[in-house]
């Protein structure tokens, strides 16, 4: 016999629970505004390759806490450091007693691109009332107008000059002597950079580094401050205020360590009974409170929100425009045109303020942020008229969205699956080989054209977009991975991609390495359902040669026999589809290694088709058996099923 202990549950207990958690509730608010005298700041902690850090450190989850913000404490190589609310970011390399040594990733960038933008980099740091900071290690540069011929012989005879940069000329010195003392020519003006070593090659750009010395003072204000148990703020007039939950302070502090021990006596009751009216009553509306969800995700979204921020740091200038959430909201009209659904979240036309449509993607918040940043990693390294523009980007949190270029005719999927009437098809054969050709383009970009080879691994017709010549665009790059031109393998912890376009030996590892050429099967796939104008695998039908379309296609081929597709007028298109139909199959080789690269195919679908040899066989197709109808393919006993596309082969 079982007794449900809810259904006995008086009513007063009701009042009972709830009241506790609004005591719980109201400790939690005096705990949180007791200051520097409770334990939420801790008196030293670690970060990165930093230990042993104390105040004027602080978390940036912990920002009350200190000034020196840290964040990133997991990132590689080093974690990041902004010295005030609202200043620039960098990286912490080391820590001495009051000073620290930090890395511009800005500067570091610039100078390693010999970019004349490094000398155009002003080093002044944030200070408050509380705070003040010192740049040490730095070099007196002077940066004058090419067309000053006034330049004195003083200067000519001491410093060293740099004349590589349009419009202006650089002077600077490698010892530590200022022969100007101060006294600037006109039309000049004082830099200073850290310089990385002090040997003289001839060349600046390898004399300057992206590391300085920064050293910091607190005031005296401040000192007293903090050392007596409060906390160094400013008020509306930027004038420092001393934060404290104790009125009255004396130097010996006695009334602070009694006010101490009464709070704490009270924190400590309230919280006992009240975690226990709350844990009752959170178990018995576990199904309506949906607090544990958000305290579930909590920890893998601060790390998303980190991991995002640090990679947005390190692109600097280099990275996507940026809106913010309420410009998102405007864009598109407060979301009333929704252009479709993916995986990752709602799509919606928008429109700038210059008049231009875009397509707004709005992220998933809840899930990892490594989609998030592949998406903007990988598309803001590409610029090819078959790949589709970046725009910009939000991320306010949780709030994420990505801003395309708007693609008038929408995805390629629409087009081959929908219903059509007999013998004619949504789009003509030119356009169908045009597009095919755009895509394998675009591909070739993204293996070979980029900086950095770029493999999508979510090659499929619904992401394809058209724009209004039928001009398409390679999108969705959430799978997406980066790697050198010179890695031909690439590691893979688990499988990407989408069921029925995977390649086998993302799947099954013994049948190769994971390489561009997943993405070169993925295209054959997506071809050949293009030029079939249906799914490749069927699972409504019950007939092996009905069910891959790819296995019928290739008997077919083999025999030498018509494709008999679907909407071919004349033979310049049988000849176009044909030649669609091979490079597709050439594209389908089990071995990775039997596959064409994307340069290959697009030579192949250029050329003659009369010059394409028929594929060898994959060891997963049957047997050639001539003496069966070519269009009818009897199921077999032994099958083979592939887990990446649950298509059937013949062992």
């Amino acid at each position: 016999m079982g007794i449900c202990l809810f259904d006995q549950w008086p009513v007063g207990g009701y009042n009972m629970t709830f009241t506790s958690f609004v005591c719980f509730l109201l400790i939690c608010y005096l705990v949180q505004t007791k200051g520097r005298s409770d334990s939420t700041c801790p008196k030293s902690f670690s970060c990165g390759n930093l230990t042993d850090l104390s105040f004027p450190f602080s978390l940036s989850t912990q920002s009350d806490c200190g000034f020196l913000s840290m964040s990133g404490c997991n990132a590689k190589p080093f974690p990041i450091i902004q010295l005030l609310p609202g200043g620039d970011w960098y990286y912490a390399l080391e820590k001495h007693n009051s000073s620290v040594l930090l890395g511009d990733p800005k500067l570091q960038m610039t100078l390693r691109q010999r970019d004349c933008e490094a000398f155009n980099k002003n080093f002044s740091l944030p200070n408050s009332p509380s705070i003040s900071f010192t740049t040490l290690s730095l070099q007196n540069i002077f940066k004058c107008n090419s067309t000053n011929h006034n330049i004195t012989q003083k200067m000519k005879y001491h410093y060293e000059m740099y004349d590589g940069c349009d419009g202006f000329t650089i002077y600077y010195k490698i010892d530590d002597e200022d022969v100007l003392a101060g006294n600037l020519p006109a039309n000049c003006s004082l830099i200073k950079l850290p310089f990385d070593k002090l040997s003289n090659d001839g060349d600046l750009f390898n004399l300057l580094g992206p590391e300085f010395l920064v050293e910091w003072k607190l005031s005296d204000d401040c000192y007293q401050c903090h050392y007596s148990g409060g906390q160094c703020q400013t008020d509306i007039t930027n004038k420092f205020l001393c934060h404290t939950d104790v009125s009255n302070i004396t130097a010996a502090g006695t009334s602070k360590r009694g006010h101490l021990r009464t709070s704490w006596f009270i924190v400590a009751t309230g919280t006992f009974f009240s975690c226990i009216g709350l844990l009752v009553l959170l178990f018995y509306f576990r199904e309506k409170i949906l607090w544990y969800k958000y305290l579930k995700f909590w920890e893998s979204n601060a790390e998303d929100h980190q991991n995002i921020e640090t990679f947005l740091m390190n692109y600097g200038s280099y990275s996507p425009k940026r809106y913010s959430y309420s410009e998102v909201k405007r864009i598109t009209g407060h979301f009333k045109n929704k252009l479709g659904q993916g995986g990752c979240g709602n799509v919606y036309k928008g429109r700038l303020h210059n008049g231009k449509h875009v397509a707004v993607k709005l992220a998933n918040g809840k899930g990892s942020a490594e989609v998030f940043i592949n998406e903007v990693a990988s598309i803001s390294k590409t610029s090819h008229v078959n790949i589709v523009s970046l725009v910009g980007f939000c991320f306010e949190g949780r709030r994420r969205a990505l801003v395309y270029e708007f693609m008038p005719n929408g995805s390629l999927e629409k087009f081959i699956y929908e219903e059509r009437s007999n013998r004619v098809r949504q789009l003509s054969w030119p356009i169908l080989y045009k597009i095919a050709l755009g895509i394998a383009r675009g591909l070739e970009y993204l293996h070979r054209g980029c900086t950095t080879r770029i493999l999508h691994f979510d090659i499929k017709p619904h992401n394809i977009l058209l724009d209004d010549d039928f001009c398409p665009k390679i999108s969705d790059f959430g799978l997406a991975k980066l790697c050198m031109k010179k890695e031909s393998v690439v590691s893979m912890l688990g499988a990407r991609g989408t069921i029925g376009y995977i390649a086998p030996e993302i799947v099954c590892r013994n049948l190769g390495g994971v390489s561009h050429k997943s993405d070169v099967y993925s295209y054959g796939m997506m071809v050949l359902e293009m030029v079939g104008g249906r799914k490749n695998v069927d699972v409504e039908v019950d007939r092996t040669s009905e069910i891959y379309f790819p296995h019928w296609l290739y008997r077919r081929i083999e025999l030498d026999e018509e494709l008999q597709l679907i909407g071919i007028m004349n033979e310049s298109e049988k000849e176009c589809a044909r030649k669609m139909v091979l490079v597709s199959l050439w594209c389908l080789q089990t071995d990775p290694s039997n596959r064409p690269s994307m340069t290959k195919v697009v030579e192949m679908l250029e050329g003659n088709q009369v010059y394409l040899k028929i594929p060898p066989k994959p060891y997963l197709y049957p047997a050639s058996r001539s003496e069966v109808d070519s269009s009818v393919v009897e199921p077999t006993q032994s099958l083979f099923v592939d887990m990446s596309a649950n298509i059937l082969y013949e062992i």
